[in-house]
């Protein structure tokens, strides 16, 4: 094969659902060893064009060339045989089973009847030890950080035997270390002769680890750009069509009254083991407070006892001078609160309901949306309508169901809900998480807008720049406790990053 010949092709790729074009003849080229940066906004294509590629759809129009050979892929079966493996956004891994059987599962080693473990150990091990994924074969999956199942994934990938490998938004869920290492991985794999695929909305990151960049804009190819000229400001206005604004502007802020006082909070896990240790805070109208912490020291328990989602073991949590310690979800609601969870699927929707049933989950009960017993869905509709086309979510069509949607467009339904509404707090935990660059921008102005207009914010964000672009004030989480509370005049990228590694030097 001359070197001059793409790995893997698409030609003319055009997919059409039913209202919408989501591909439009687009091409696409990534050469071996290579990483071609995939980019575009929440509904730009990008998810169809690999789901074609891997089989889980099939094109109208087009080809898909594999070392310059035109082939069918009718289902990932096709896909894996031709060398084309696949780590999706959200994780396709079975939580009660080991890392072992998770990979052996749909290629399993059997001798006659008998599942062949030791042989399917045997190979993981290698695989782990090659590409210094370092990853337990006997793991029970649901024990695993994050990034330690992102490797499982990749394994199950190399364990099929590929060499081109597409990963989904591979560090929207990762912690900076956890990203870090995924990037030597990624290195690994190039010196190992895998070419990759990476799709993400962090343009520092696909600066950083890409050879190549296409960029797809309403279902057709915007252009292409090399890393080496590109800058992150470039990227996003090839990618929205216009220019976008990547710093946060906004006024100092108003401080109000305080809205929430945290006192000596104590919250277990699973386990029960202390994961939050004594917290104390206060927050303020008309003030985001940005909680900074390496993911796994407490952050996610403390939005989950301050919300309702899980009991706390001892201390207080009031919120406009009302107790809501031992508060059920819908009290705390009714109290004034808005939450973006940060596990979307999980947390904040329901996957076989529409758009527009998930825009009211939390208001369904009050007028205009229900009189007495009956159900109002004129107002609901009438209610997702003006939100899909304020928050921009794509495809506009309120009937479909949530769990349809790209995983940006179901968080622009989330946040639509939450911050359409007047709340005295906004809980924002991970609020730009998978999103692209304008709706970025756009969230952050709406959190900015709420801060100005007398909102409490309390942001949770694993991205520390996002925490010192929005913030007035920051704490830092470590080890499940507040080791310090900066204003953010103090709070430069250095200092905040030595109080969430426990230093306070």
């Amino acid at each position: 094969m001359s070197s001059d010949v793409p790995v893997l092709e698409a030609r003319g790729i055009t997919k059409r659902f039913p209202g919408i074009l989501a591909n439009d003849h687009i091409d696409l080229a990534l050469r071996k060893g290579r990483v071609l940066g995939l980019l575009g906004e929440n509904g730009a294509g990008k998810s169809t064009l690999m789901n074609l590629i891997y089989g889980l759809y099939q094109p109208d129009e087009g080809d898909i060339l594999v070392n310059g050979t035109p082939i069918k892929i009718h289902n990932p079966r096709d896909a894996i045989a031709a060398g084309i493996g696949m780590v999706h956004q959200h994780f396709q891994l079975v939580d009660v089973l080991t890392v072992t059987e998770n990979v052996m599962l749909g290629n399993e080693s059997t001798t006659g009847p008998f599942l062949r473990r030791d042989v399917a150990r045997r190979k993981i091990e290698e695989i782990s030890k090659r590409y210094k994924l370092d990853v337990d074969p006997d793991a029970l999956v649901q024990k695993l950080p994050v990034g330690i199942q992102q490797r499982v994934e990749i394994i199950k990938a190399l364990y099929r035997d590929c060499n081109i490998l597409i990963l989904d938004e591979p560090t929207a869920v990762l912690t900076p270390q956890e990203i870090e290492g995924l990037f030597a991985i990624m290195r690994t794999l190039l010196e190992r002769g895998v070419s990759i695929i990476f799709i993400s909305h962090k343009l520092k990151e696909v600066l950083e680890i890409c050879d190549d960049i296409t960029v797809l804009r309403r279902g057709k190819v915007a252009g292409h750009a090399d890393p080496k000229q590109s800058t992150p400001q470039s990227l996003a206005s090839l990618m929205v069509g216009r220019d976008v604004i990547l710093e946060v502007e906004k006024a100092p802020a108003k401080v109000g009254t305080s809205v929430m006082q945290i006192q000596d909070l104590v919250v277990l896990d699973e386990r029960d083991v202390p994961v939050v240790k004594g917290v104390t805070l206060d927050i303020r109208a008309g003030e985001i407070l940005g909680v900074a912490g390496v993911q796994g020291n407490g952050q996610t328990e403390l939005v989950e006892a301050i919300t309702g989602l899980r009991r706390n073991q001892s201390g207080s949590i009031t919120i406009g001078g009302q107790d809501i310690s031992h508060a059920s979800p819908r009290m705390i609601t009714a109290a004034g609160v808005a939450h973006v969870p940060e596990d979307r699927q999980k947390m904040g929707m329901v996957k076989p309901f529409t758009i527009m049933k998930n825009m009211v989950l939390n208001t369904y009960y009050k007028s205009p949306f229900a009189r007495t017993a009956l159900v109002n869905d004129r107002a609901i509709a009438e209610n997702a309508q003006r939100l899909v086309e304020k928050y921009d979510v794509r495809p506009p069509n309120i009937y479909n169901t949530i769990g349809s949607l790209s995983g940006g467009n179901q968080q622009k339904v989330i946040v639509a809900r939450e911050f359409s509404r007047p709340v005295k707090l906004l809980i924002a935990s991970q609020p730009t998480r998978g999103l692209d660059v304008g709706s970025i921008e756009f969230i952050h102005q709406q959190i900015i807008r709420m801060r100005d207009e007398g909102t409490a914010v309390l942001l949770v964000s694993s991205e520390l720049d996002e925490v010192l672009s929005l913030s007035d004030r920051v704490a830092v989480m470590f080890d499940g406790r507040v080791i310090d509370v900066l204003p953010i005049e103090k709070a430069d990228r250095d200092t905040v990053g030595l109080r969430m590694a426990g230093s306070m030097g």
